[in-house]
């Protein structure tokens, strides 16, 4: 790979980095990149255009893959234990509870049924309910709180029984 398209890289990662982005996806035909800092809760829609627009500026067309591949045995267990994503159906605002200070609907460990709420997604001041498409164990919460989600996104990962 050629230096300059190292610098670049490390640009897009300090302005990432810098502007409190914790996540970062874009696709091409020719490029894919996704960049996720541990720990983040998630890059706000603003955020993510923001930084497809340095990007797409900057040129970048053969920019790799970039972040560090998780352990083969954590991709084997991911992929072996087989678990399903509930993902939004719109665009629009997470809620895990239904309204501030009450309790989530649900949290990693607990049972839920098909058609049971698993929280709210706020979409042009209405409030949606998404349920759990599979009866199972939540295994992780994927969307924060307050954030916003797009269109397929994951917002949960559940055990199928």
């Amino acid at each position: 790979m050629d230096v300059n398209k190292l610098d670049e890289l490390r640009e897009l990662v300090d302005f990432l980095k810098a502007n409190g982005i914790a996540e970062f996806d874009m696709e091409r035909t020719d490029l894919k990149v996704r960049i996720k800092f541990a720990g983040a809760a998630g890059a706000s829609a603003a955020d993510m255009a923001l930084a497809r627009q340095m990007i797409a500026s900057g040129g970048g067309e053969n920019i790799p893959s970039l972040g560090t591949p998780p352990a083969p045995a954590a991709v084997a267990a991911v992929e072996e234990e087989k678990l399903h994503e509930v993902k939004s159906p719109i665009v629009g605002t997470f809620y895990d509870s239904p309204s501030p200070g009450s309790p989530a609907f649900v949290k990693p460990g607990d049972q839920v049924e098909v058609g049971q709420i698993l929280c709210i997604v706020e979409a042009m001041k209405l409030m949606n309910e998404i349920e759990s498409d599979v009866a199972g164990e939540v295994v992780k919460r994927i969307a924060a709180t307050g954030q916003p989600v797009e269109y397929g996104q994951p917002l949960f990962a559940i055990r199928p029984h």
